[in-house]
């Protein structure tokens, strides 16, 4: 551990082009061996070296479909535990930084949604009556805990047809962590907001009454992307003001009334393919992480498309932010002296039961 530690240290002391360089001088080095994934909200110091660049699911199946022995994620940690559940036996996933969290995932441990779980029991037999969804952006032991309760696991962009698959196994839905893409996807089904009930972790029967729990028809757990709370109606309305021809393209992690203002909800990917098939010369305010914002601003700026982001302050991936150049560097030049480090394993029993609600998702869309 010391040993390890020093050797961060001294990266860390390197500046971003010789890192870059360096970087470049690994990746021949490994060739086949390595696949490098950046997800859309990387920085773009780290975003410029990947091999695969996408959401967490599209890049875990390219990783798995690839020959590399080492799948190295510029993500967040749930993203590379999906590499891994995904990924070949013989693969190794890596996270450049182990402190690379997602603060949404956190909010649903396994352990309160296993006492929620229990508490819907006093009241309704959850086993028979609701069908649990985890957000991709959930810990393994969650998507295992849907595999083994009839569940199963949604994206941004698949979200409404499991809530149909969902719907069609059991009358109700425990829909974590995710409250806003819950409820979002939820009510552009036709389901009335009185019956997409929250359930607070932090309460006693998540707050609510037995009542309240018999006429839900979703249960949405409360959670939420701080990225994505970031931005507000008042903002919306604001720009439009000042460009009233301008379209309104967010996320679906953004709350229920900015979603409701936007033209266009849907994934990073559908917004990316959204503006990229808009008219020359088109306007959007894009609610969503201010990398990719960036990215898409430069992009399409040579055909006359002005991109703007929604907040008025900087919100990036705080936790994402914490993959740089020097951790990835790092983790290159310690597999080409034969160290493995920051591998990110998930125990055999979660990965099998997860990967049975990872099936079900890619069987449903």
């Amino acid at each position: 551990m010391i040993a390890t530690e020093i050797a961060i240290q001294e990266f860390s002391a390197l500046d971003d082009d010789e890192c870059a360089q360096r970087i470049a001088e690994a990746k021949a080095a490994l060739g086949e061996q390595l696949v490098i994934l950046g997800h859309h909200y990387q920085r773009d110091e780290v975003f410029q070296h990947a091999d695969f660049s996408g959401d967490s699911l599209k890049l875990s199946r390219k990783a798995a479909a690839s020959a590399a022995e080492y799948i190295v994620f510029c993500g967040v940690h749930f993203m590379a535990e999906v590499a891994d559940i995904l990924s070949r036996p013989e693969q190794v996933a890596i996270l450049p930084d182990l402190g690379a969290g997602c603060s949404m995932a956190d909010m649903a441990s396994l352990a309160r949604v296993e006492r929620a779980w229990r508490e819907l029991a006093t009241v309704l037999d959850p086993e028979q009556t609701v069908t649990p969804v985890t957000y991709i952006n959930s810990a393994a032991d969650l998507k295992a805990f849907c595999g083994r309760h009839g569940g199963i696991v949604c994206t941004s962009t698949n979200a409404r047809q499991v809530l149909e698959w969902s719907f069609r196994q059991r009358d109700k839905v425990l829909f974590f962590p995710d409250q806003h893409l819950g409820r979002n996807t939820a009510y552009r089904m036709g389901i009335d907001l009185d019956r997409l009930v929250v359930w607070d972790y932090e309460l006693p029967m998540g707050g609510l009454s037995a009542e309240q729990l018999d006429k839900a028809k979703v249960i949405l757990w409360k959670g939420y992307c701080s990225v994505h709370q970031m931005f507000a109606p008042q903002q919306i309305d604001d720009f439009l003001r000042r460009y009233p021809q301008a379209k309104v393209i967010s996320h679906p992690e953004a709350s229920f009334e900015v979603c409701q203002k936007s033209d266009y909800v849907g994934s990073t990917e559908y917004i990316i393919k959204t503006i990229a098939e808009a008219e020359p010369g088109s306007r959007w305010l894009v609610g969503t992480e201010l990398n990719l914002v960036n990215r898409l601003r430069k992009q399409f700026s040579v055909e006359g498309k002005s991109v703007h982001f929604m907040s008025p302050t900087v919100c990036m991936c705080s936790t994402m932010f914490r993959i740089d150049p020097q951790h990835l560097l790092w983790v290159l030049e310690n597999l080409l002296e034969g160290n493995l480090v920051n591998q990110i394993k998930v125990p055999p029993k979660d990965a099998r039961q997860a990967r049975l609600a990872l099936d079900r998702m890619l069987q449903v869309s």
